[in-house]
């Protein structure tokens, strides 16, 4: 598309007129000043002073038409409307207004500009795109980008917006509102925002294509600030717990409910903002992929030596490796697992089932060189949480190994863009507390009757949000 500022001016057919005529009259009076001054004695001279002076007047013209030339276009050029097409599909790029650069990704931050995310609903009529553009245009705010929801009763514009910094979320809100807009909703963009709709949806695709874990933060970067919950259909006990949602999945205002591929339910909840059926049709698409790929977990595995001298191996683990996860917990002392789970020893085994499922989160596994499992590391998706937890075969203890394992899982919940991190121990498990020590990190404690909750900040955002509840809370 053309822009309107590169746009062709009209031709001014009076203009070429005018300098047609001026060039006729100047080759009638050379020619008479040429005929009256050539048979002078100094004839020759006054010709050739005038050809200078010919020259120089044509050079200055030259010039002076070339610097008008590139003067800024009229007032109507610059007025073009930004971002036409508000009433079909979704998608649409406000690229003349915002400055994108190659890629669908925009340049880097102005100074003195805030990047804000908003989301309007409108009616679905003539004129609806158009109020509102008017409307931030008279606030100085560039259109990054625009997606468009289409609704049975209105239309949903998501923007992506670059204002100036001193425009405040309230006074924003108001223009929207006078505007036509309704159910405003605006908070903060950043970086990561800056990358077009489509561009992200494949990189998430991709995401969830390569590892079976990577689903729920797959969804939560797709759907924004959500609550998401894999509700299985067997508990851990092996009783039905009675979820189950159609193949269509379905969708109530702020809570979309989708098949699990694995069995079960995957419940998304987004209170403060409703669903839109584009939405749902993108986080139904996720799930489809991952329902047509099947269990998969990336293999790559990391050789590491113990102080000793003993080589252990650090690798992904799933469901495949529960029988070698069960013969370690018959070699783990009484004490060792009821440290890790906190409840009856006899139902660990049961257990084991959840925690190797990808869909719940990420397991580190540790072998020794002989192939035998001595060490299990889980990092676990709790709703808007994110857990991690540690068993280590007695033999294997106060080697490092336990440390190691939840550095990397730590690792990997940053990777994932987790907040923060929180392990459920009990008071008297002094390794667990040395090795959350040992990361370094902010760390919260929280006890109750004996239950112990270090949760460790990783981004100074965490540190803002409320502290993890109790044990009791979480149960």
């Amino acid at each position: 598309m053309t822009s309107a500022k590169s746009a062709r001016r009209p031709h001014h057919w009076r203009r070429d007129l005018i300098e047609l005529a001026a060039l006729f009259t100047a080759v009638a009076v050379a020619d008479a000043i040429a005929n009256l001054i050539g048979h002078q004695p100094d004839g020759p001279y006054l010709l050739m002073a005038s050809a200078v002076a010919l020259v120089a007047t044509a050079a200055f013209h030259t010039w002076w038409a070339r610097r008008h030339s590139h003067a800024p276009p009229s007032d109507e050029a610059d007025a073009a409307p930004v971002g036409a097409g508000a009433a079909g599909g979704t998608g649409t790029s406000a690229s003349e207004a915002g400055g994108t650069g190659e890629g669908g990704v925009v340049g880097a931050e102005e100074t003195g500009t805030t990047l804000w995310r908003m989301r309007t609903t409108v009616l679905d009529a003539p004129g609806s795109l158009a109020a509102l553009c008017t409307a931030l245009a008279g606030l100085r705010v560039d259109i990054l980008t625009l997606q468009t929801h289409p609704l049975a009763q209105g239309t949903v514009d998501e923007f992506l917006l670059r204002a100036p910094a001193s425009l405040q979320a309230q006074e924003l809100s108001r223009k929207i509102a006078a505007a036509g807009g309704a159910s405003t909703w605006i908070e903060r963009a950043d970086a990561h925002d800056l990358v077009d709709t489509p561009t992200r949806v494949l990189s998430l695709a991709t995401r969830t294509a390569l590892d079976a874990a990577e689903l729920p933060l797959a969804l939560r970067q797709l759907l924004g600030r959500c609550t998401i919950h894999s509700l299985p259909a067997v508990s851990v006990t092996g009783r039905a717990t009675g979820q189950s949602a159609p193949v269509e999945g379905v969708l109530e205002e702020t809570v979309m409910r989708l098949r699990d591929p694995s069995g079960g339910v995957i419940s998304v909840e987004r209170p403060y903002l409703p669903f839109t059926p584009t939405e749902f049709a993108r986080a139904r698409a996720l799930v489809e992929l991952d329902a047509r790929l099947g269990p998969r977990v990336p293999r790559s595995e990391d050789v590491l030596t113990l102080p000793e001298g003993n080589e252990i191996t650090v690798r992904r683990a799933d469901r495949a490796d529960l029988a070698a996860a069960r013969a370690m917990h018959d070699r783990c002392s009484q004490d060792t697992l009821g440290l890790r789970y906190h409840g009856p020893v006899a139902d660990a085994d049961r257990y084991l089932d959840h925690l190797l499922s990808p869909r719940f989160g990420r397991t580190l596994a540790v072998q020794t060189a002989s192939g035998r499992l001595v060490a299990l590391g889980h990092l676990l998706w709790d709703g808007d949480e994110t857990e991690v937890a540690l068993l280590v075969e007695d033999d294997w203890q106060r080697r490092g190994i336990g440390s190691e394992l939840l550095r990397r899982l730590v690792a990997l919940a940053e990777e994932a863009g987790c907040d923060s991190v929180y392990a459920v121990t009990q008071s008297r498990n002094t390794g667990m507390v040395a090795a959350m020590r040992a990361l370094e990190l902010p760390l919260d404690y929280q006890i109750e009757e004996g239950t112990l909750v270090i949760t460790a900040r990783l981004s100074s955002e965490g540190a803002a949000r409320p502290s993890a509840p109790t044990e009791g809370a979480r149960r």
